[in-house]
């Protein structure tokens, strides 16, 4: 088993501009495996942004439909040129890449919270729907379901997601914890001091290294041609997220971090040894997972509203939305 250096990548990215995020993820893929990086973390949705105007207006009034028609212009399909230049930036880095996109179903105009991991080779392995938007969230994004409640296999340990306030969910943490997550990645928009706590918590809870990542964005970060902008956001004092990125090790231990109010890429070494050295202590799927007791059953299964059978005259839709190879990602 391999050790890595992890980055978490704190940024803002360019808001509602898909081409010019991706540009610049690339260029931060570079610095962050400049800095020894194997594996480099973005934030949730950070192409092209998080729709931070679901707090800040009414469902369906002016402002907001103009600005979910924009994201839903600039969101990122799910294999598509976007894609490919990310995969494409971790080959040439030689690096592990988990970025959160605001994806669109190929097959429909529902958008989804997606996280996606791709290889050292740049190859999309795994595409992490979140299961549960929050809030204002439910106005763009629709809800994932299991089949992409994974964990991939990498040379340094056994590597899951799961978004922002899916980690306040136990079961879906206990299904990451039962599939051998060693690097636990938490991207995400909260910037509570509590949750600072929680990912220290959810560290010592299932023995794992904790990958906490937010953004750092202001109100002078929104373009003045974004809907609403003059109505909506202010200037430099006018924080959309202030950031809270942070590395944590397998007994609660912060190893970097938390980052606030700026830009800037955290590093911490990571041995997958030494999470799985604590779960002989800890194992809250093992030995304390009292199966004899309790017994948690996850459903793995795409949901879809339409569905294609043979006797139906009609042939299947070939690659649904959101799926990378059969299998890949999925309780691997």
């Amino acid at each position: 088993m391999e050790t890595v250096r992890v980055a978490a990548v704190q940024a803002a990215p360019v808001f509602l501009a898909r081409e010019e995020t991706v540009d610049k993820a690339v260029g931060l893929i570079e610095k962050a495996a400049g800095g020894g990086a194997g594996l480099v973390v973005f934030p949730e949705t950070f192409v092209p942004t998080y729709p931070d105007w679901v707090w800040r207006t009414r469902p369906w009034d002016g402002h907001a439909s103009a600005l979910y028609a924009r994201l839903l212009d600039q969101a990122v399909v799910v294999p598509s040129p976007a894609t490919e230049a990310l995969g494409a930036a971790a080959a040439r880095a030689g690096v592990w890449l988990s970025i959160g996109v605001d994806e669109l179903d190929r097959h429909s105009t529902t958008l989804y919270n997606s996280q996606l991991l791709f290889d050292a080779g740049g190859r999309l392995v795994q595409c992490h729907r979140k299961l549960m938007p929050t809030g204002g969230e439910r106005l763009v994004w629709g809800m994932g379901d299991g089949s992409t409640l994974g964990t991939v296999e990498t040379p340094f340990g056994v590597v899951g997601t799961l978004a922002c306030w899916e980690n306040y969910m136990p079961l879906a943490r206990a299904a990451l914890y039962a599939q051998g997550v060693d690097i636990y990645l938490a991207p995400t928009w909260d910037n509570s001091d509590v949750w600072v706590a929680s990912m220290r918590h959810i560290a010592k809870e299932g023995r794992v290294f904790v990958v906490g990542v937010n953004y750092c964005l202001r109100g002078s970060d929104v373009p003045a041609d974004v809907p609403g902008r003059d109505e909506l956001y202010g200037g430099d004092d006018d924080w959309l997220s202030r950031g809270n990125t942070m590395i944590v090790g397998p007994d609660g231990d912060v190893l970097a971090g938390p980052l606030e109010g700026e830009e800037g890429i955290l590093y911490a070494d990571l041995d997958a040894a030494r999470a799985r050295a604590s779960r002989l202590q800890f194992d809250p799927v093992g030995h304390y997972g009292r199966a004899d007791v309790l017994h948690l059953t996850v459903d793995t299964s795409p949901r879809r509203s339409v569905a294609f059978s043979a006797g139906s005259g009609e042939g299947p839709v070939s690659g649904q939305a959101g799926e990378v190879d059969p299998g890949v990602g999925v309780g691997e």
